[in-house]
C-alpha cells in the first residue's frame, strides 16, 4: 500500500472512532475530538511508516515483532498526545481505550484491504 493511501485509510477509520469515544464518553466537543484524532495520527503515522520500512528486509518474525512493538508505541504516543488536546488526563482510561480501539480499527482495515 502506498503511503498516501495508508494515511487516508488511517484517518478515515480512526477519526470517527476518536470522535465517538471522546465526544460521547469523554464529553469533548465533536470538532475538537475529530481534530485531536487527526492531529495525533499526523504525528504518529509518518513515524510508524518510516519505522516499519526498516523491518521489511529481514525475516518475517523480525517484521512482525517490529510491527507489534511499533503499534504498541503508537497507541501509547497517541493516548498521551490526546491528553493536552482534549483536556483529559493520562491517568484517565479514556485516552488509552480510544487509542487502542482506533488503532485496532485501522489495523484491521489495512489487513482486510491487503496492505
Amino acid at each position: 500500500m502506498r503511503y498516501p493511501v495508508a494515511l487516508a485509510l488511517t484517518l478515515l477509520t480512526e477519526t470517527p472512532v476518536y470522535t465517538a469515544a471522546l465526544a460521547r464518553i469523554g464529553q469533548v466537543r465533536p470538532r475538537r475530538a475529530a481534530a485531536a484524532g487527526v492531529l495525533v495520527n499526523l504525528v504518529t503515522h509518518p513515524l510508524l511508516w518510516w519505522t516499519l520500512r526498516h523491518w521489511t528486509d529481514g525475516p518475517a518474525a523480525a517484521y512482525w515483532t517490529g510491527f507489534a512493538l511499533s503499534e504498541a508505541a503508537v497507541c501509547v504516543a497517541e493516548a498521551l498526545l490526546l491528553c493536552p488536546l482534549t483536556g483529559l488526563r493520562p491517568r484517565d482510561p479514556l485516552p488509552w481505550l480510544a487509542s487502542g480501539t482506533a488503532n485496532a480499527t485501522s489495523l484491521l482495515a489495512g489487513l482486510l484491504l491487503g496492505g
